[in-house]
């Protein structure tokens, strides 16, 4: 079972207490050191005795590190430390479960191989591998969708830094709207998401003053501007975000809608196995209607139309016929 980080601090700073030769630590004492520890990583709120002795037990445990650990009465208090006061749960070789995640965390690195300004990954992988003994031939079980041909893979990189070490760019940019206008703008970058193979990089544009996305197959050149002061993000959920929207493209004006779709049968299980939006919900299973509730975009646009005439919009009567309106211009173009 995997360790979450607030338990992993707690064993860290018992482990510091239990090896301590200077010092004689109670309940109490473990209480506070583990209090101080998750202070020090900005984690609130307090440390229960019994949660104290519940992680002690599973220390002990052999799910655990098992410990030894001794129990020395001073009076009719009790103090704690380990029986081999050279012993640290640091210095075990990993657990089997343990050696198991490393090597799914090691599938998930091979993801990156290969991309631009990530060669040292191959590195990281040589070494885990050869450390803790993995399976290096499992590493290929797993294939990622990706389009390593895809144009500003290089810069991606350079977004993660700057978002990382709150650092301003200065980015020439090329739309690929009407006119393929290039531009030069000022950007603090926040969050970076891929979508339909593509990243996007969400960023505060100094010009618009707004945070608009941009992709980074658009991206010209790129140019640290470490001298400048980063606008902190103060604003955005990047992880609720999204949560109103397909895709990457997020409306500034209009409201969520519920929009009511319509399937047929041999498509719905399809439908119901991979949802358009995590909102999807049958209305009506006996004539296949489903519904959505999302603010419209260009994305949605393109996930109904894909599913050609397996997927109808019933409602809203706007967005139905903008829908209509493009089926019509591609029945034109095909009718030339």
């Amino acid at each position: 079972m995997p360790i979450n980080k607030n338990a992993n601090i707690r064993y860290q700073a018992l482990d510091r207490c239990f090896r301590d030769k200077t010092r004689r630590y109670f309940i109490d004492d473990l209480m506070q050191a583990c209090q101080d520890a998750l202070l020090s990583f900005n984690f609130e709120g307090s440390v229960s005795r019994r949660q104290i002795f519940d992680d002690i037990r599973y220390m002990e445990s052999d799910a655990g590190y098992s410990i030894e650990l001794e129990r020395l009465h001073s009076g009719k208090k009790v103090y704690y430390r380990y029986a081999n006061p050279d012993f640290s749960i640091n210095q075990q070789p990993i657990s089997k479960a343990e050696a198991q995640q490393l090597q799914q965390a090691v599938v998930t690195l091979t993801r990156f191989r290969g991309l631009p300004q990530y060669e040292w990954i191959e590195e990281v992988i040589t070494n885990l591998e050869q450390r803790f003994n993995l399976d290096g031939r499992n590493t290929g079980l797993v294939c990622f969708e990706q389009n390593p041909l895809l144009k500003g893979l290089e810069h991606l990189g350079t977004f993660i830094d700057a978002a990382t070490n709150h650092t301003a760019l200065k980015v020439q940019y090329r739309s690929y709207k009407e006119g393929r206008e290039e531009l030069t703008r000022v950007v603090h970058p926040y969050y970076l998401k891929q979508y339909n193979n593509r990243w996007f990089a969400f960023c505060y544009d100094e010009t618009t003053q707004y945070v608009n996305n941009l992709a980074l197959d658009r991206c010209l050149s790129i140019e640290p501007m470490p001298e400048m002061t980063f606008k902190v993000n103060e604003d955005i959920d990047f992880e609720h975000y999204f949560d109103d929207v397909v895709g990457v493209t997020v409306p500034y004006h209009g409201e969520k809608q519920k929009i009511l779709l319509r399937t047929n049968e041999r498509r719905l299980p399809y439908i119901l196995s991979k949802p358009i939006h995590p909102s999807l919900s049958i209305e009506d299973r006996k004539k296949c209607i489903l519904s959505i509730e999302v603010r419209p975009n260009n994305e949605l646009e393109q996930q109904i139309l894909s599913f050609g005439p397996d997927l109808e919009v019933l409602e809203p009567e706007a967005f139905r016929n903008q829908i209509k309106e493009k089926i019509e211009l591609m029945q034109q173009q095909y009718n030339t």
